[in-house]
């Protein structure tokens, strides 16, 4: 029947793997392995020069491990039972794995060997005979942790990996520094099964308060741990003389006491909690990104998604308010084109009109008539022309304007053509008015009627002088006045085709104007509608578009919620087995366990 903690280890070794995070499965295994060695590693770690290595030698009563002012360990020192005292440097692997090399030396040279070895070395192994080191116990002198030199601290620390139980060494003539404290809370994440030894009890007289202000520091800070005073200098005069009084002044058999009934004897319990504080901070490991799920499931996404929406629905909006914008834009922009076009043909034709009565003034219509017609429709097309061209450039003005008003930037806003080619007919001829023509009969019958008049009144005066009434004055005076009426009625038959011609141009003119006003505005309205339905199909497809992302941005939320739904459902799962997992874990260690903030 397998430990309950082989089982717990176990277990979360496999959830490990569940959670695809084969770096904690592999640390697990690891721990595993080691802690079905009945080996029992015991860690001597502490800042530098606090008597780690003297403390080791002491509880063994042999000079393993090398210590002076000017000496300091390199690598960590595996001491271990063995029938006869043997010394060995191990080289070319790491702590954890197996050597591949191993440098038999002498014992008293094991720490200039290692020294001279330099970096090549990973450990040294020491092994003696010795009852306390006979049920497995290994003590493991390393190198101070605080070191300039990094590399001390990282084999410090990967030693620690594989210990079961750590004596936390710090000397007397000073209290704990915040280093140590937070030194010891780090290791305690590793390994609880922490000791505190405070060595150098003999050169410090006040070392009774340095323990209790320890406690009181180590209080505040939240750790439960023994502190041994001890003195190995004590403990070494004290083997070589014998003096069991200065062996128990020492306090040598309280430490051993210690690691004896704390750590030989409570083996199962050290593996308990070694096994609950490495189950718990992998649990924990994987725990925190399945909270951080269940509590942003799917935020960004979702985010994105909703924002996708919002946008959407924001640009439909814009649409539909803009589109009245462009509407009205091109209504109100097309009614002051037809406005401007017509003043404008209606000040160019009143101008040839006014030329028409210029021409008029003086002019005998009989005389260049046909010019005056050539003359007339070359001006009216010239009008017409530069009305037109006007009206082809306001309207793609205004279409601009309506484009510039139009929700999203596009090339193909502008339609090909405004006009189709047969917006125009042409406008009919002007009518010829009826000149009429001074005859040679009829001048000479205007003469006679005239004369006539002369003749008889002059003849009747000076018939009163005896003359007869046909005479040298009536007759004179019958020509002057046939004269005068054949001038007067040529001057008002000029007048009449004057008057004519001027009502003949007039009206075609006006003809003109009703005919080309009319072809302007229905090309305007044509215009008009062309750019109103090119924008409205535009608008139409935008909207369109713009729907249809809002309704695939509305089923992406929809699949996004059935999506972070069930895979909340799943994580819920996945934290309701790591809470029970942590559950029994806290149980392994009798409720010492880190609390780690793991509801279910």
């Amino acid at each position: 029947m397998s430990a309950p903690w082989l089982d717990v280890l176990d277990d979360t070794i496999r959830a490990c793997a569940a959670h695809n995070r084969p770096d904690l499965a592999e640390r697990l295994r690891e721990k595993r392995t080691r802690q079905l060695d009945p080996k029992l590693r015991v860690l001597v770690m502490g800042e530098p020069k606090q008597g780690k290595s003297q403390l080791v030698n002491a509880m063994v009563n042999a000079p393993v491990c090398a210590v002076g002012d000017d000496v300091t360990t390199p690598v960590p020192t595996f001491v271990q039972h063995a029938e006869t005292p043997s010394a060995a440097l191990v080289r070319g692997a790491t702590i954890a794995n197996t050597p591949t090399e191993r440098i038999p030396v002498p014992l008293d040279e094991l720490g200039s060997a290692a020294q001279d070895l330099g970096g090549d070395v990973v450990r040294a192994e020491v092994g003696i005979p010795r009852a306390l080191l006979g049920s497995g116990l290994v003590l493991i002198d390393t190198p101070g942790v605080g070191d300039l030199r990094p590399a001390h601290t990282a084999s410090t620390f990967a030693a620690l990996l594989q210990a079961d139980a750590v004596l936390m060494v710090s000397d007397a003539t000073a209290e704990l520094t915040a280093s140590e404290v937070e030194l010891l809370k780090q290791v305690m994440t590793s390994c609880p099964n922490v000791t505190v030894v405070l060595t150098k009890i003999d050169i410090s007289p006040q070392w009774r308060r340095v323990v209790e202000r320890n406690r009181a520091h180590l209080t505040r800070a939240g750790v439960a741990v023994k502190i041994v005073p001890v003195s190995a200098a004590l403990r070494l005069r004290a083997a070589r003389t014998g003096d069991k009084a200065l062996n128990a002044e020492s306090g040598f058999p309280e430490l051993l006491a210690c690691v004896q009934q704390d750590i030989v004897a409570a083996a199962d319990v050290l593996a308990r909690r070694s096994v609950a504080v490495t189950a718990a901070s992998a649990i924990k490991q994987l725990v925190a990104p399945i909270r951080e799920e269940l509590s942003a499931q799917g935020s960004r996404r979702a985010e994105d998604t909703l924002a996708a929406l919002n946008e959407a629905q924001r640009r439909i909006d814009e649409l539909r308010r803009r589109s009245a914008r462009w509407q009205t834009v091109l209504a109100d922009e097309m009614a002051d084109l037809v406005s401007d076009i017509e003043h404008d043909l209606r000040d160019r034709t009143r101008r040839i009109l006014r030329e028409v009565e210029r021409t008029f003034e003086t002019a005998d219509p009989v005389l260049g008539w046909e010019k005056f017609e050539e003359w007339l429709e070359d001006n009216l097309t010239e009008a017409a022309t530069a009305n037109f061209a006007w009206l082809l450039e306001r309207s793609e003005w205004v279409a601009g304007k309506v484009a510039r008003s139009f929700p999203v930037p596009r090339d193909d806003l502008l339609p090909e053509s405004l006009f189709p080619d047969d917006v125009l007919d042409r406008v009919s001829p002007m009518d010829k008015p009826l000149i009429e023509r001074f005859t040679l009969a009829q001048k000479a019958f205007t003469g006679l009627k005239g004369s006539y008049g002369g003749v008889l009144m002059l003849g009747l005066a000076t018939s009163l002088a005896g003359m007869p009434l046909i005479n040298a004055i009536s007759l004179g005076a019958g020509a002057l006045f046939g004269g005068k009426s054949i001038v007067d009625e040529g001057d008002q038959r000029l007048r009449r085709r004057q008057a004519a011609a001027k009502a003949a141009a007039a009206r075609h003119v006006d003809d003109f104007f009703i005919k080309f006003s009319k072809d302007c505005r229905d090309a305007a309205r044509l215009v008009q509608r062309n750019l109103r339905n090119h924008f409205s199909t535009l608008a139409e497809e935008m909207q369109e578009t713009l729907l249809e992302s809002a309704r695939s941005a509305r089923r992406a939320v929809q699949d996004d919620t059935s999506e972070r739904e069930r895979r909340n459902r799943e994580a819920k799962r996945e934290l309701d087995a790591l809470v029970a997992l942590y559950q029994r874990v806290q149980a392994l260690a009798g409720g010492q366990a880190p609390q780690l903030g793991i509801s279910a």
